[in-house]
């Protein structure tokens, strides 16, 4: 076997010239492909005689919800009496260390700072002082946002326990509107990947519940708190959301700020909610972007008359079985409510991998560089991988890449223009959640690993910036949720919502929690 140092460089040069041979031709690198071409196994098989042996019979029950009410109705119980702050501070606290050990979904909660928080929020409401709809409110909050007196880690060992002294921006505007910190929430070591262990997925423990953010996912989906938090350089947000049955919405890029928030790929990452309900991330969203627009203002409104593109070639194709009757079943929702689906091809996506992973590894890079020179032992090895990359990674690859991300996005505002719709429409996900053991999905004869499964159908709207959510749309034989994701123009954000409440309102899907699982047949 070949030296750490060598097995970095060697894995590093293979992505370069992966990327420039094949890249940005369509053909997306596999980093764990490329690792055990230098003998670098990434170990993503461990595990593969328990999962030979996993019954299904013996399987974890899933977790009964806490919280099943969402943000307006837990607001007006916040001011009628009927609950208090205090109230759901001191359920949240039982639940989640109740859960804790199985569930994995916070890293952090500071008990004794969210009880005396959550008294002065009562305090506040006795008062009259009404900071708005999240007053009293329970978040947690993804494990890359800064939160004063919380350390920020990143679930990573590189970042030290030592508190950080301010809160990044999107805290203090939701602090300004009243919500409380619940904990900081699981995440992918820094962001970058699809699986956030130790963290489980509440409909079956021994299911992932995906990544980056598969900690706010997991505790939304558990109903340990309405609103997580959480970020998306490839579909961070609505990865999670789609495996755990819950909302997450990725707003349109920099409409919500990202100050205070450990990047992984400055161009690309996007900050959002995840709720439990579509209303759970409008108000969230309006609190987060804090520029006056009120994003449930539109909840309400029909969508009869629209006309919506299905997105169905690559890298939409190919799919599970059960996730493609769900979004075909959801297409006919869609269209019950007087709105046309008519096909959408864009050639220019089918480079959506290879453009993506064009720009991830040189920004990541020159963000992490010191704690890779100095650390990087510390770091997974597929992530130090393609931090590596990114350190080899030609200046004239990464300027095709972004040229690239340009005319892709370009490709996906004329396809809107020419086809005349108001959104586009998807399966969020080609498959739902993976084992914890498991590192690929299967489609046929075909094989895939499980970041490129879950990364192919969510990364064009990283590139094109357009807002896009997740909604849940039915599940599969297993139990497992399935997701829709629906997408309007950059700028468009409440369109976006809009659309996937009335889908919400026509379907049980969103209402289902884990001690409510229903199976498809």
């Amino acid at each position: 076997m070949i030296d750490d140092a060598e097995t970095d460089e060697a894995s590093a040069r293979l992505v370069v010239e992966r990327l420039a041979t094949e890249g940005l031709t369509g053909r997306a690198f596999d980093p764990n492909e490329i690792a055990a071409d230098v003998e670098l196994r990434l170990d993503m098989d461990r595990g593969l005689d328990a999962l030979i042996g996993v019954d299904d019979a013996d399987s974890p029950q899933p977790f009964a919800a806490m919280f099943t009410r969402s943000v307006p109705e837990l607001a007006t119980a916040l001011r009628s009496g009927a609950l208090t702050s205090t109230d759901l501070a001191e359920t949240f606290l039982a639940a989640e260390a109740a859960t804790q050990d199985q569930l994995h979904s916070f890293v952090m909660v500071d008990s004794d700072r969210l009880l005396a928080e959550a008294a002065q929020a009562d305090s506040e409401l006795s008062a009259g002082r009404d900071r708005g709809l999240l007053h009293g409110v329970l978040i947690g909050v993804k494990d890359i946002i800064d939160v004063a007196g919380y350390p920020t880690r990143c679930g990573s060992p590189i970042y030290p326990d030592a508190p950080v002294e301010t809160n990044a921006d999107v805290i203090t505007h939701l602090r300004a509107a009243g919500a409380l910190v619940a904990g900081k929430t699981t995440t992918h070591e820094l962001a970058c990947g699809v699986v956030s262990g130790p963290a489980s997925n509440p409909w079956n423990p021994n299911y992932a519940p995906g990544g980056s953010s598969g900690g706010s996912g997991a505790a939304v989906s558990a109903g340990l708190v309405p609103i997580g938090l959480g970020s998306d350089t490839g579909g961070s947000i609505r990865i999670p959301a789609a495996l755990c049955g819950v909302v997450g919405h990725k707003p349109t890029h920099r409409l919500v700020s990202l100050r205070g928030v450990e990047p992984l790929s400055v161009s690309l990452d996007h900050l959002g909610p995840l709720g439990a309900t579509v209303a759970d991330c409008a108000h969230a969203l309006t609190a987060m972007a804090a520029n006056g627009i009120d994003y449930a203002s539109q909840l309400g409104h029909g969508i009869a008359g629209m006309r919506f593109g299905v997105l169905t070639n690559a890298p939409f194709a190919p799919l599970q079985p059960d996730v493609e009757v769900a979004f075909h079943t959801a297409l006919d929702v869609l269209r019950s409510l007087d709105v046309e689906c008519v096909p959408v091809d864009i050639p220019e996506l089918e480079h959506t991998l290879a453009v993506a992973f064009g720009i991830i590894p040189l920004e990541a890079y020159t963000y992490h560089q010191r704690s890779l020179r100095e650390r990087g032992l510390d770091i997974d090895p597929s992530i130090r991988t393609l931090l590596t990359a990114g350190a080899v990674l030609p200046l004239s690859l990464f300027r095709r890449a972004v040229a690239a991300r340009a005319r892709i996005a370009q490709a996906m505002a004329d396809a809107m223009t020419a086809h005349r719709v108001n959104a586009f429409i998807t399966p969020t996900l080609p498959a739902t959640a993976p084992l914890k053991v498991q590192s690929e999905h299967r489609y046929g004869d075909a094989v895939e690993d499980i970041t490129t499964s879950y990364v192919r159908t969510t990364a064009p709207f990283n590139l094109s910036g357009q807002p896009a959510i997740s909604v849940p749309c039915g599940f599969d034989r297993s139990g497992l949720p399935i997701g829709l994701q629906i997408a309007t123009r950059a700028g468009t954000d409440a369109l976006t919502l809009r659309v996937a409440a009335a889908y919400e309102r026509e379907t049980p899907w969103s209402s289902l929690m884990p001690s409510q699982q229903r199976y498809a047949t």
